[in-house]
């Protein structure tokens, strides 16, 4: 008889701090799971495999593990099939495929999947394009406290795109979506910060916004930062 997995008592929480602690041998712990045909194992393992933790990166097999846990309603598999779909992951390109599991994801409550389906809305991708629709979720996904759709909705008030404009509420978006870890957000900001003359404070944003943000967007806040009215700023530009 065979033995069960250590994972069957183990929480998803639980098997990320040992994926943390110790990554290759966390991640045969999580494969033995997948194997067994847990979808938490296996959701767990194609993110495992698609980031290279532990494993050597393998986007195909990520993309199997996920359909694999998505065909058993795993609601955050389903989402990442979509971004496999969306990003080539594994796949081929298909925002037809990519916009039905973030809608599929939505539909079924989670705040990353009404995020993105949000998105593919707002830009028509995969989808006939409808800002409106957008717009309602990802007012969702902001009451469940997902930090990329504040941030959102921020840039919306900011700007009186489908929200009034209301730069104090575009203010509380951009600082709770900061204070949440979007890197976006916290750019943002830190922007509105600089605005108001609190240089040191957002200084500190610009720098925590640098940690996590991607290259391009790095770029894009360096370039920012050049053009600052603020000594402090400018000189923080070379730094990023």
């Amino acid at each position: 008889m065979t033995a069960p997995s250590p994972l069957l008592s183990q929480t998803a929480d639980q098997m990320r701090d040992q994926l943390a602690a110790s990554p290759q041998a966390a991640a045969a712990l999580i494969r033995a799971g997948a194997d067994a045909g847990l979808p938490e194992a296996q959701a767990l393992y194609g993110q495992i495999l698609l980031d290279g933790q532990g494993v050597v990166a393998d986007p195909a097999e990520a993309f199997r593990q996920f359909g694999l846990a998505a065909a058993s309603g795993h609601v955050m598999a389903i989402n990442m099939v979509g971004r496999c779909h969306e990003k080539g992951w594994g796949t081929p390109v298909d925002p037809v495929a990519a916009a039905a599991c973030y809608r599929r994801a939505a539909q079924a409550g989670l705040d990353w999947g009404m995020y993105n389906w949000g998105s593919a809305l707002g830009l028509g991708a995969g989808v006939a394009k409808d800002e409106q629709a957008a717009l309602g979720w990802f007012q969702k996904a902001a009451a469940l406290g997902h930090a990329k759709s504040i941030n959102f909705l921020g840039a919306f008030h900011e700007e009186g795109c489908l929200l009034p404009r209301d730069r104090t509420r575009a203010a509380q978006c951009y600082r709770i979506a900061a204070e949440g870890g979007d890197f976006r957000g916290q750019f943002n900001h830190a922007r509105l910060l600089a605005d108001a003359g609190d240089i040191a404070a957002a200084t500190h944003w610009m720098q925590t916004a640098a940690t996590s943000a991607t290259p391009a967007f790095r770029t894009m806040m360096r370039d920012h930062l050049a053009a600052s009215p603020h000594a402090a700023l400018r000189a923080l530009a070379d730094t990023l």
